[in-house]
């Protein structure tokens, strides 16, 4: 595999190991509990069907005392949310000597706030849209009114506004009319107490995943999402029918390596490791700009890193060994 290849080609099948054991990890109390059980569910199928020993459980009471117990050689995280991303579990599981697949605490809690995430990103070069963080407090404090007049006439419309920790689309709203601003405030709040509003790009929605097998990290081929309604919300994710997918996207071949580039830089920039997906925009004039990365991306039958897994050529559940295997030699 290619460190950093500008245009993704077809990586060789890594090989797995049969003799670990292997806790996937999914569940959880955020709001994302559904998706992360079937991600869980998929991710345990895959390394079964490859020959590893997995167990599936719930990230509760009763986990540190089985990790004391009887600890796994590896643990997949397939937890989406604050449990999953936020860095506290994975900190635990340092604690614990068990080591996982991805990055590290300091890594995930970087990359789940997407106002710090984005503020490395640009002090590294990469682009990603303009942005303001608004707690609810201070929202209130100013001024609600006051401070969206600012907003409109400071990033203009449209606008993107999302939780600034949080994923699979919950909370999230494009507003093209800055009437429409307040509701869209108000539900982003529910979700979060922090709201990202950032300038709407037009463009290509695309995905790109980035794996480490052993010869460092190389981007897969980009996944273009076509929501039905315009929107990538949690419905058109989850839901049969929402969205249509093409893997690899439909981008002219100099467009696809400069994606490619960009979503290999973000993953360096946060200290990322083993995997992550880059969710980006291409703009009309075929200019790529960073909107999150994800430190644990969803493995359900719609999610974007299995397609794009699919269109490297490359077998799930391989790729899911060869990952544990990693994580099992850094046990300190």
């Amino acid at each position: 595999m290619a460190a950093t290849s500008a245009s993704p080609s077809p990586v060789t099948d890594p090989a797995t190991t049969t003799d670990l054991r292997v806790l996937v990890l999914a569940g959880g109390l955020s709001y994302e509990r559904d998706v992360s059980l079937r991600s869980g569910r998929r991710v345990l199928d895959a390394l079964r069907g490859a020959g590893v020993e997995a167990e599936l459980r719930d990230a509760d009471v009763a986990l540190l005392p089985a990790l004391a117990a009887d600890p796994p050689d590896a643990v997949v995280i397939a937890l989406h949310g604050a449990t999953g991303e936020d860095g506290s579990l994975r900190g635990v599981l340092d604690l614990c000597d068990v080591p996982y697949v991805g990055c590290d605490a300091r890594a995930s809690r970087l990359a789940w706030d997407k106002p710090s995430a984005k503020a490395v990103l640009r002090e590294a070069g990469i682009p990603t849209p303009d942005w303001v963080a608004l707690p609810h407090d201070r929202f209130s404090e100013l001024g609600a009114v006051a401070v969206l007049d600012r907003i409109v006439d400071r990033l203009g419309l449209p606008l993107m506004v999302k939780p600034a920790q949080g994923g699979s689309g919950l909370g999230a709203a494009v507003v093209r009319d800055a009437a429409a601003l307040p509701a869209a405030m108000v539900g982003c709040f529910a979700y979060d107490s922090t709201a990202l509003v950032e300038r709407y790009v037009p463009g290509m929605d695309v995905a790109v995943s980035v794996l480490d097998l052993g010869d460092g990290p190389q981007a897969l081929p980009a996944v273009e999402i076509v929501p039905r309604n315009g929107v990538y919300d949690y419905a058109a994710r989850y839901t049969a029918g929402r969205t249509t997918w093409h893997a690899p996207a439909r981008l002219e071949p100099q467009v696809a390596g400069a994606v490619a580039e960009v979503a290999l830089a973000a993953h360096r920039a946060l200290g990322l490791r083993d995997l992550s997906r880059v969710d980006l925009i291409v703009d009309t004039d075929g200019r790529p700009h960073v909107l999150e990365v994800n430190v644990s991306p969803g493995m359900t039958e719609t999610s974007l890193l299995p397609l794009a897994v699919q269109a490297g050529s490359l077998d799930f559940g391989k790729v899911l060994g060869t990952l544990v295997t990693r994580a099992a030699s850094r046990r300190r």
